[in-house]
């Protein structure tokens, strides 16, 4: 079956569409179709050939380009310099000279050549479109749709594109449905040999600082800031902020009147994951007590060769401290980027206890000799006095 220039034409529109690229960009790769196509019927793989649709009339025009040279050898691709002049005066030896032809169709090998060569310009031109959309919407949050599930992957629609949530971007517990609304955090556009791989998260720290930007008008002007977050995704998250304006509570903007602010971020992220917000501080061990919370913290001894800090706390407060299999002060460590290790203060408390009882006997012991001591002079006078009565 040969390939029809006109219908071609006509097709290029309908392609523009359906593949949402400018029609100029289709058409661009339509020719090139074509001069490959050209090539192969007519002419010779080494020639120049360029192609210009006309896609009013469907008239193709091809142009080869020759070399002009002082003796032809190769007709195909050169041509004499006496033959160029007559067609440009000025000709001389080295120029290139584009020969005008006019092709009106072409056979089945080449009208199949143009189709390999068109589907492949045209994937390529797709994933142009997608890297040059996408590429400036790296590190923020758009709305997306899920386009199906598929074991720890979930393939996301993203308009003009896909995107994959993978396992480790998912927040723990969350289910995914086809057709379900949410918002993704694009990290990163790949290029792959299959297109643009465009990787999206909703479990990363950048969800959740975004997802506080739209809630903080504060941010914008930076008034309040987010200093650090520590994430462990559908569990808790620990996010430290500071104000820059006197006066402005950190943590109450962020949390919101009546937490309408922070629970508006619950409520995308899922209610299941727990936000503990604290207040910044460039001193490390007040950093570390903040961070802590809601634990009451006696004392804080840095290490900072090994950024690492000794953190002691109440006996009581040492579960609250640790928190759910190491979570709190797993997060605490990554938020003030301290290696934190915990301990109670029960063995001080005894050991002080202790010292007080031993001083409490010794106390004690010395009080009742001066009253053994006065019992006896009593009791010797009261002897002299009887002595000398009975005398």
């Amino acid at each position: 079956m040969e390939l029809d220039i006109k219908q071609l034409a006509v097709a290029i529109r309908t392609i523009a569409e359906e593949k949402n690229l400018p029609e100029e960009t289709v058409k661009d790769v339509i020719e090139q179709a074509l001069a490959a196509a050209y090539r192969r019927d007519y002419g010779d793989r080494e020639q120049e050939v360029r192609v210009n649709m006309n896609l009013n009339s469907g008239d193709v025009d091809v142009y080869v380009s020759k070399e002009v040279v002082e003796k032809v050898e190769h007709p195909a691709y050169e041509i004499s310099l006496s033959e160029a002049q007559t067609r440009k005066k000025d000709a001389k030896l080295g120029d290139l000279i584009e020969e005008h032809q006019q092709a009106k169709t072409f056979g089945r090998v080449a009208a199949q050549t143009a189709k390999q060569v068109v589907l492949q310009r045209l994937r390529e031109a797709e994933r142009e479109i997608v890297m040059a959309e996408y590429e400036d919407k790296i590190g923020t949050v758009i709305n997306a749709t899920v386009a199906r599930v598929e074991g720890n992957i979930v393939r996301i629609d993203l308009g003009h594109a896909q995107g994959i949530l993978p396992r480790s971007e998912q927040i723990q517990g969350e289910h995914y449905h086809p057709g379900q609304r949410l918002k993704v955090f694009l990290k990163d556009v790949e290029k792959g040999p299959r297109g643009p791989q465009l990787v999206v998260s909703r479990g990363n720290t950048e969800f959740v600082e975004w997802l506080f930007r739209a809630e903080v008008p504060e941010m914008e002007n930076n008034a309040v800031e987010i200093k650090g977050i520590a994430r462990e995704a559908g569990v808790r998250s620990k996010i430290a902020v500071a104000s820059n304006v006197p006066g402005v509570d950190p943590v109450g903007t962020f949390v919101g009147g009546h937490g309408t602010r922070v629970n508006a971020v619950m409520g995308e992220i899922g209610d299941q994951e727990k936000i503990d917000i604290v207040v910044w501080s460039d001193n490390i061990e007040e950093y570390i007590i903040n961070a802590l919370s809601p634990t009451k913290v006696t004392k804080v001894v840095i290490d900072k060769k090994d950024n690492k800090a000794r953190v002691i706390v109440p006996e009581d407060q040492l579960s609250i401290a640790i928190g759910k299999s190491g979570q709190n002060v797993r997060l605490a460590s990554k938020l003030t980027e301290h290696e934190i290790d915990i301990e109670a203060e029960k063995q001080e408390s005894q050991e002080q206890q202790d010292q007080n009882v031993e001083g409490e006997v010794k106390t004690t012991e010395t009080t009742k000799k001066p009253k053994l001591k006065k019992k006896s002079e009593l009791e010797s006078s009261l002897l002299a006095s009887i002595e000398e009565h009975g005398e």
